[in-house]
């Protein structure tokens, strides 16, 4: 039974050392855009930038935590700077010439990020500010008891 199982496998091959072959992700070829919208989410102790098409489709991102940064150096102004001149280079690379942005959260580097923006070559044609403000919120918690 040995015998049929070498005669079985090709000269020159070893199961054992079989290759695995992983699949690559695709990418997606956007071509050319011209018109991106700019998502920033800026909270206390990160910065996260995302550039997407009229459609949604990502183009390109960048986080501060990505870029090098750690710990409470993620949440300065400098990391947010860095952070959206990084996502707009990329974007730049897809020929986005025009933006809206839209902020969101209490952080520290909003207008950095949005002044990084502007200075790599993309025209901001307005700023919204998305961050969720409560009405009435939600009920506080009830006396503390001492």
């Amino acid at each position: 039974m040995t015998e049929e199982k070498k005669q079985q496998q090709q000269p020159g091959t070893d199961s054992s050392k079989k290759q695995e072959h992983k699949p690559q992700p695709k990418r997606r070829h956007h071509g050319s855009v011209t018109f991106a919208k700019v998502y920033i989410n800026c909270s206390f102790n990160n910065t996260i930038v995302t550039i997407a098409d009229e459609k949604g489709n990502v183009l390109a991102w960048s986080t501060s935590g990505a870029n090098g940064f750690r710990g409470t150096k993620k949440g300065t102004p400098f990391a947010a700077q860095i952070t959206a001149s990084k996502a707009a280079g990329r974007a730049v690379e897809y020929g986005v010439k025009q933006a809206i942005v839209f902020v969101t959260g209490p952080g520290n580097g909003r207008e950095t990020a949005i002044r990084a923006i502007g200075s790599s070559g993309i025209h901001v044609l307005s700023i919204k500010d998305t961050t969720p403000i409560p009405h009435n919120g939600c009920r506080p918690p009830k006396p503390r008891r001492v």
